[in-house]
């Protein structure tokens, strides 16, 4: 079953399938807003709230839209109406937050990716987060941040220039 097959039934009010789209996207978007410097009971709290909006706005889905990118869209909107209450966190505790378990180096790696990305303006972050975390493909970022595809290109390639020398930055200290 697609996204699409089950967003569309939800909309015409099988609610059941709304658990399908839940189990699919409650671990990317946990992650998702741990990237945006959530701690862990902000991200689940805030991935609550997404899932209460697809429901409460289901009648809002086009039946031809891509829903992840409906879905990030209205993560975006819940990042921003919370944003009057957000405590974000430390970038270190941030980088533990996201990290799995693995060997030394490539945790004091992440980290300093962390750091990196976390002295970037919100703007490259999101970029980022959507095109590299996420996996999105340009299309689809243009549409969340209803922008043309050419302007997120710039926008990841100069986000990727300042990653890069935000990183060897920190890592040369």
């Amino acid at each position: 079953m697609t996204d699409e097959y089950a967003m569309i039934a939800v909309k015409a009010g099988d609610l059941d399938k709304a658990a399908v789209l839940y189990e699919r996207y409650k671990k990317p978007l946990f992650n998702f807003f741990l990237y945006h410097r959530y701690d862990r009971d902000q991200a689940s709290d805030a991935v609550q709230q997404v899932f209460y909006r697809l429901l409460r706005y289901r009648e809002s889905f086009k039946t031809d839209a891509v829903f992840r990118t409906w879905l990030y869209c209205i993560a975006r909107n819940c990042m921003r109406d919370q944003f009057k209450n957000f405590v974000p966190v430390d970038a270190l505790e941030a980088a533990h937050l996201v990290a799995d378990e693995q060997n030394d180096e490539a945790h004091h790696q992440q980290q300093t990716v962390r750091l990196a990305l976390d002295s970037l303006t919100e703007d490259h972050r999101e970029v980022l987060i959507l095109s590299r975390y996420e996996e999105m493909k340009y299309d689809q970022i243009a549409e969340i941040l209803g922008c043309s595809v050419a302007a997120v290109k710039v926008r990841v390639h100069r986000a990727i220039h300042k990653l890069r020398e935000a990183y060897f930055q920190i890592a040369d200290q």
